[in-house]
């Protein structure tokens, strides 16, 4: 080997050396604080943008989940009230059999009529109060509830209206202050919360059925955003005990990379000795 103090290749390859286990420390370092091996674009382009479309679907799918339970807020609402009503309609047609009682008093058929109304307005109340941020889904007029069901917003869950309200199509009972005047008007309104009892249970089970399909549609998107989840994390996330291993290693190889540069930046010095 040519001995000089121009030219010092030994120091130069400790150097290359060194810069190299220098840019791996740092890398690993990186990995470590951030606990992400892809962090950004630069790391891995493919596999970043990969993750950040993932991403945008994770984000996504909250506000359809939002949705999904704000819909289903209103519609067990919605069916809380119905079976309520139902109960009523049970009450109300007990009190109308009492009330084709011929051999009642009139004083006993007007307590009779005035329960009978009072159980009446109860349904009234119930339609009313079965509201879920300006959403009814039994009130007369009420309009089909649709949500969204899909982060692209392709796919929605319609849950029909159904009209509980007296007289509106369901339950079409007597609305007068005195519904039990004799024992010919008591029995029509049997026939009529017959009518009404047989025709609230499709109705109920048609909001029975949407409730579920909602609570369904949030399982899944729910199972969805996990596995998204779990997806990201596998092509971003580092293995800290990996990492860690390897932090070691390199801190170790480092300090004998600054080592050997010393060696070979001090080896010119041994050609004083020749002209000594």
């Amino acid at each position: 080997m040519v001995n000089n103090v121009s030219t010092n290749p030994g120091a130069l390859v400790a150097l290359q050396n060194l810069n190299r286990i220098t840019d791996q420390l740092s890398e690993v370092q990186r990995r470590v604080s951030t606990g992400k091996q892809v962090s950004s674009a630069k790391d891995n382009p493919a596999i970043y943008a990969l993750a950040q479309q993932q991403r945008a679907e994770l984000a996504s799918i909250e506000p359809v989940q939002q949705g999904l339970r704000v819909g289903q807020s209103a519609v067990d609402v919605a069916l809380a009230a119905g079976e309520s009503i139902s109960d009523i309609l049970v009450q109300m047609k007990a009190v109308a059999s009492q009330a084709a009682d011929t051999s009642l008093t009139a004083e006993q058929r007007t307590v009779l009529s005035e329960q009978y109304a009072s159980l009446r307005d109860q349904i009234t109340r119930l339609v009313d109060s079965a509201d879920v941020g300006g959403r009814n889904l039994i009130a007369s007029g009420a309009s089909d509830l649709v949500v969204v069901a899909s982060t692209d917003g392709t796919q929605t869950i319609t849950v029909a209206a159904q009209d509980l309200s007296v007289g509106g199509g369901i339950i079409n009972v007597a609305t007068g202050a005195d519904p039990l005047t004799d024992a010919a008007t008591a029995q029509a309104e049997i026939t009529a919360l017959t009518t009404a009892i047989d025709a609230l249970s499709p109705a109920l089970a048609n909001l029975g059925s949407g409730s579920k399909s909602l609570a369904l549609q949030d399982r899944l998107m729910s199972r969805i955003s996990d596995a998204l989840e779990i997806s990201i994390g596998n092509l971003t996330d580092a293995d800290l005990a990996k990492e860690s291993s390897r932090l070691q290693a390199l801190q170790v190889q480092q300090q004998l990379a600054i080592q050997t540069l010393s060696i070979a930046n001090a080896a010119p010095n041994a050609i004083l000795a020749l002209f000594a």
